[in-house]
């Protein structure tokens, strides 16, 4: 699933390509069933404005302007938006199209329909509504450290739960761990002071890196799980053996070496 860094890349993308261009129609793409999509009455709202900003919260990504409206994408499991140019066709698994003034087009891919897209008003008031916690960019050591310090739950569970930090998942949480060297099932509330401060200041670095790289894992260090996360492929930085377990109902990659309970 994408999380920050990918997203971030997202509005990298929506701010470069997108921006300041009359929008002329908001369109269904084919066989858009079970996705949440806006209604007509919601896509018209798009129709005459301009895409003038941006911003990411967590996986959650708006454009729109300082009066509104805003759209905010949520790119699920597999969603991606894809700016280009008439008369290019839109790519497959189009859910939704945006017809800008001139040639430019953004579509709306999400082959597997986890994603949504929705019109709002103003991105903090859907964000309270939505009960999201700080973002994993943005929040605090010592917020960080009160907020993980009093969660019974295992540490990777707890730094994939939204509503206590956003925008990390699967993927960056098994990064943090493997670079700390904690084993993802150790409980969090069980994590010295020393521990956690030092679990914030690792995430920072890491998820930097990754929007550094705009989420292109082939720019990543070698020595990272992330280039070498695949069940029996050799630590790349103690040499132990990359293995897997469930925790929480999702699938941890760690070392069975440096990463030890």
């Amino acid at each position: 699933m994408p999380e920050l860094p990918e997203n971030e890349a997202q509005r990298l993308t929506l701010e470069r390509e997108c921006l300041n261009r009359t929008i002329q129609s908001v369109e269904p793409g084919d066989d858009v069933t079970h996705i949440e999509l806006p209604g007509d009455n919601e896509r018209a709202r798009l129709v005459g404005h301009q895409f003038t900003e941006t911003r990411r919260h967590g996986k959650n990504v708006f454009a729109g302007s300082k009066t509104g409206p805003w759209m905010t994408v949520h790119l699920g499991m597999s969603g991606w938006l894809i700016p280009f140019d008439a008369p290019d066709d839109p790519p497959d698994h189009t859910k939704l199209l945006i017809t800008f003034e001139g040639d430019r087009l953004l579509a709306f891919r999400c082959p597997r329909k986890l994603g949504h897209v929705r019109v709002i008003d103003d991105p903090d008031e859907y964000i309270a509504a939505e009960k999201l916690g700080p973002d994993a960019l943005t929040i605090g050591s010592e917020k960080f450290a009160e907020t993980f310090g009093e969660t019974r739950s295992a540490i990777k569970s707890a730094l994939m739960k939204q509503d206590k930090m956003a925008g990390i998942g699967n993927l960056w949480s098994d990064e943090l761990l493997f670079q700390v060297g904690l084993h993802p099932e150790e409980r969090a509330d069980e994590l010295s002071q020393d521990c956690l401060y030092e679990l914030h200041d690792t995430m920072r670095r890491i998820l930097k890196k990754g929007v550094a790289v705009e989420a292109d894992y082939s720019r990543l260090p070698d020595d990272w799980l992330i280039p070498n996360r695949k069940k029996s492929d050799e630590c790349p930085r103690c040499g132990g053996t990359i293995i897997s377990a469930k925790v929480g109902g999702r699938t941890a990659y760690f070392c069975d070496k440096h990463q030890t309970k």
